[in-house]
C-alpha cells in the first residue's frame, strides 16, 4: 500500500456556547482535515487544530507544514510505519499540529492495513472510556448554572476553567460545589493563569472552604517548572502538567524536578502518538499517571486520542469532550458517544468513515 497523495481541507465547526479559558475564547472551530490517499484507494485521515496561543501553530503554518511533509512521504509503503514516522519528525523543525495530523492518518492506514480497530493494534486494554466535560471561564453564577446543567445532562466529572484572578476563582468554584453538591468530582484548569504563589493559595483556600478538588491542572506559565515545583511541593492535590509538556524530554525534566504528580498528554502538542507513546512509556517507568485531552478539535483528532487512551493502562483519565460541545457533527464514524461514555466503532483505523 503506496501513500499516493496527501491533501488539506479546512472546515469551521461552531460552538453551542463560547468556549473560554484563562487564554482564549472561541465560538467556532476550525480544524485542517486531512487525507493521505494510497495506490488502492484505502484514505487515512488526520485532523490538526490552530491553537495559537498554546502550540504557536496558524491555519497558514499547519497547510504549509502538511505540504512540506507531503514531500518527503509520497512513494513510501505504508506498512513502513517506523521509518515514515521518523522522516515525518525529522524532515521540520516544530509545527507540532502538522505532523500529529499526518501521524494520525499515517496510524491509521497502518491499523487499516492489519485490518484492526487503532486501539486493538496500540495495546487494546480498554473497549470503553469516560470523559469529564468542561465549564468555561465566566462570572460564578454563569458558572453555577452551566454545572448544574452539566450534570442534569448525566455528566459525573467537571473540569472547571479558572485562572483569572486566583481570589474571583475561589468565589467560582465555591458558587459551583454549592451548585452541584458533593457527589460531583471538580477538577481545576488554569490554563497558565496563576503565579506559582497565587496558585497555592487559590488552591488551599478552595479546599479549606469545603470546595473538594480532584486535580489542579497546569496552575502556572508553562515553561516555570521551578514554579510547577512550588505548586505541587505545596498543595495536597494531584498537579496535572498540561502545556509544561509537548516531548518526551519535557516529560522526562518535569519527572526528574518532581514537578508535577501527572501528565495531561495532547497529540496537538506531541506531534501526535508516535511521540505521545514515548510520554507514556515514561511516565509508567516512573509511576506517573496520564490523562489524554485534545485541543478544540474535530472527532477525527479526538478519536485518534481515544484510541491512544483505550489502548494503554497509564492514561487513567480522560478529557475528551469536544465534540459534544458543537452544535454539529461533520464527521461521519469516529468514537462513538453516550453523554460520557465513550466506545469505539467496530471499524478499521479511527473509525473513522469520512465528513458528512
Amino acid at each position: 500500500m503506496i501513500i499516493k497523495d496527501i491533501t488539506t481541507e479546512r472546515i469551521q465547526i461552531p460552538l453551542k456556547k463560547p468556549f473560554k479559558t484563562a487564554l482564549r475564547t472561541v465560538r467556532v472551530m476550525e480544524n485542517i482535515i486531512v487525507r493521505i490517499t494510497t495506490d488502492e484507494d484505502i484514505i487515512g485521515y488526520g485532523a490538526a487544530a490552530p491553537t495559537e496561543v498554546i502550540t504557536g501553530d496558524t491555519i497558514g503554518s499547519i497547510i504549509n507544514g502538511v505540504d512540506h511533509i507531503k514531500s518527503n512521504l509520497l512513494g513510501r509503503n505504508v506498512e513502513d510505519l517506523e521509518e515514515n514516522l521518523h522522516i515525518l519528525n525529522n524532515c521540520l523543525i516544530g509545527n507540532t499540529s502538522a505532523k500529529a495530523a499526518i501521524d494520525i492518518g499515517l496510524y491509521d492506514l497502518y491499523a487499516k492495513l492489519y485490518k484492526a480497530p487503532l486501539y486493538k493494534i496500540l495495546g487494546n486494554y480498554k473497549k470503553t472510556l469516560h470523559t469529564d466535560i468542561t465549564i468555561s471561564l465566566n462570572e460564578a453564577e454563569e458558572m453555577a448554572r452551566d454545572s448544574i446543567e452539566a450534570i442534569n445532562e448525566g455528566y459525573k466529572v467537571l473540569k472547571i476553567k479558572v485562572g483569572k484572578d486566583g481570589k474571583k476563582d475561589l468565589e467560582r468554584m465555591k458558587a459551583i460545589r454549592q451548585a452541584v453538591g458533593k457527589d460531583i468530582k471538580l477538577r481545576v484548569d488554569a490554563n497558565q493563569g496563576w503565579k506559582p504563589k497565587e496558585a497555592i493559595y487559590a488552591v488551599n483556600n478552595m479546599l479549606d472552604a469545603g470546595v473538594d478538588i480532584e486535580i489542579v491542572e497546569q496552575p502556572v506559565f508553562a515553561k516555570d517548572f521551578k514554579g510547577m515545583k512550588m505548586v505541587t511541593d505545596n498543595v495536597p492535590i494531584p498537579v496535572l502538567a498540561d502545556e509544561s509538556v509537548f516531548s518526551p524530554e519535557d516529560a522526562m525534566e518535569l519527572i526528574n524536578m518532581r514537578a508535577a504528580d501527572m501528565i495531561n498528554i495532547k497529540l496537538m502538542k506531541t506531534g501526535g502518538i508516535y511521540n505521545a507513546l514515548k510520554i507514556v512509556s515514561i511516565a509508567e517507568s516512573n509511576g506517573i499517571e496520564c490523562m489524554i485531552g485534545s485541543m478544540m478539535e474535530s472527532k477525527i483528532g479526538v478519536s485518534a486520542a481515544a484510541h491512544l487512551a483505550g489502548a494503554k493502562r497509564t492514561i487513567i483519565d480522560v478529557d475528551l469532550d469536544v465534540p459534544l460541545l458543537c452544535k454539529e457533527e461533520p464527521v461521519n464514524g469516529g468514537i462513538i458517544y453516550n453523554k460520557s461514555e465513550i466506545t469505539f466503532n467496530k471499524e478499521f483505523g479511527l473509525g473513522v468513515i469520512g465528513l458528512k
